[in-house]
């Protein structure tokens, strides 16, 4: 398997994979917007033999308290339902967040599974006093510093890119 970022000529497989990992194409959706929107993105793709059997996205985030400070939202990440629970997620992941260490990006959020995103190093983000845009459970939204301290000092609210207002 290679995670490799995402080209033009990738665009129907991710497409398959997002509509195929969740219940509506609305994720598939989500991307496509995101990729033509967002600046800057990061989006990888997991490949192998077989093709594109995973895709993350990373898209940036905004903070009220500090509109400036560079952060990124994961979402979506999307396996293949036939390949997951084979580490295609979590690789993806790992290369995702070091690709937003790359782009001199401090920290990451995430609304996810909180038995998942941990063993990432994310941690619930009211421990930063930061909460989603999103009336969404405590556990489920979490932050990851990518530099250590970053966002010490900046409670408030986090912003996804209006992409996501249409979900």
């Amino acid at each position: 398997m290679r995670i490799r970022a995402q080209t033009a000529d990738d665009d129907s497989a991710v497409w398959q994979v997002n509509k195929s990992a969740f219940p509506t194409p609305v994720e598939a959706g989500l991307v496509e917007r995101l990729r033509t929107e967002a600046d800057p993105v990061v989006s990888l793709v997991a490949e192998d033999d077989e093709g594109v059997l995973g895709h993350i996205l990373f898209s940036p985030v905004s903070l009220s308290a500090d509109p400036d400070f560079f952060a990124m939202g994961l979402a979506p990440m999307a396996v293949m339902p036939n390949r997951q629970r084979q580490g295609i997620g979590a690789a993806l992941i790992r290369e995702g967040l070091e690709a937003c260490r790359q782009l001199g990006c401090r920290a990451v959020f995430v609304l996810g599974h909180p038995d998942y995103y941990p063993r990432f190093g994310f941690v619930a983000a009211s421990r930063f006093g930061i909460e989603c845009q999103f009336e969404v459970p405590d556990e489920a939204f979490m932050a990851l510093e990518l530099e250590p301290g970053a966002l010490k000092g900046l409670a408030g609210k986090m912003h996804y890119h209006p992409a996501f207002d249409a979900l």
